[in-house]
């Protein structure tokens, strides 16, 4: 005797442990008012490290902006190993997430075996499932287009899912108003020495107007730019100057992520030094890092190939495949 394939239909929605949800909200927001209420107010003393980066971001590195002192001036040390934990979490999201590298050579053994079957058994069709978990694996890793470029041209109140690649013109239209405005932002947060953030908030920004791109005009309109090998390379190259920026101020001033740069005027691009340098290294580290970690989550696909035939037949029969056979 078989077992039952489908579930019986609850009547009603269940309750997933609402007292653990509000428990847990209760919680978050006494922690959240005790953090609140134990903040310094205005006329607390600084802390000291605060006091050290105000007394020396302006004599020392030319900063108007003591974050960009603190970030990559005094605790420089502390933002490079930030930096390559980010890209050792970048290097695990790109092993768990590559999908199977391309065969060289003679790959026609699944064409030849089905033109073989076909000799040995006619009768034997290919089944319509299979073929048709096959097409949404093609479709899936972009080989084919799923649908139209753009939904513009279909009918209004069409039934069925949106499989166009992009988004309407006007969503369209606001992307490209607001990805060139963004864009500047991001560098602007980089090149000037008196604006808080450097080349982590630039880098989320740049990350920002990509997926903008992505999503309103699909993968294909990006793919130019959103090539695995150009954001590898492109990141390692911000690593490496990084690297060479710290490396350069222990070899020439004696100390690791020491300023070995004239200092310019306050106010300018050139002030800061090496904070600058290496400021738009990390630009480029943290925007292409973040872009690759992205869409390679984006991109993830699942093997469509199909079980044996024999675990295809006990899981039908809701058996295990190393439960015994016996009697149903």
């Amino acid at each position: 005797m078989t077992k039952e394939k489908h579930p019986i239909v609850a009547d009603r929605e269940p309750r997933h442990r609402l007292w653990l949800g509000l428990v847990l909200t209760l919680g978050t927001a006494v922690a959240l008012g005790a953090a609140y209420l134990a903040a310094p107010r205005e006329n607390a003393p600084l802390p000291s490290a605060a006091t050290y980066a105000l007394v020396t971001a302006l004599p020392d590195w030319k900063l108007l902006e003591p974050v960009n002192e603190v970030v990559y001036g005094s605790r420089g040390f502390d933002t490079f190993g930030e930096t390559f934990l980010l890209l050792a979490a970048v290097v695990s999201i790109v092993v768990l997430t590559r999908p199977r590298e391309p065969r060289r050579g003679y790959f026609g053994e699944h064409t030849a075996g089905e033109r073989e079957q076909q000799e040995v058994d006619p009768d034997e069709r290919v089944d319509e499932e299979e073929r048709a978990t096959r097409a949404a694996d093609t479709r899936e890793q972009g080989k084919i287009s799923s649908g139209p470029e753009d939904p513009d041209s279909a009918p209004l109140g069409a039934h069925g899912p949106e499989r166009a690649e992009s988004l309407t013109v006007v969503t369209r239209t606001a992307i490209r108003v607001a990805a060139p405005i963004l864009a500047v932002t991001g560098c602007y947060l980089v090149a000037w020495g008196y604006s808080p953030g450097g080349g982590f908030p630039g880098g989320a920004v740049l990350l920002g107007v990509l997926l903008l791109a992505y999503a309103g005009f699909g993968r294909r309109r990006i793919a130019r730019v959103a090539r695995p090998g150009l954001l590898e390379t492109a990141e390692m190259a911000g690593a490496l100057l990084i690297i060479g920026t710290e490396l350069l101020g222990l070899v020439l001033v004696g100390s690791f992520s020491g300023n070995w740069l004239p200092l310019a005027e306050p106010g300018t691009i050139r002030s800061g030094g090496i904070v600058q340098l290496f400021s738009v290294g990390e630009l480029i580290e943290v925007g292409t890092g973040l872009s690759i970690a992205v869409l390679g989550v984006l991109s993830i696909s699942r093997d469509w190939a199909p079980d044996e035939e024999g675990q295809e037949s006990d899981e039908d029969d809701g058996q295990s495949p190393d439960e015994g056979g016996g009697e149903r």
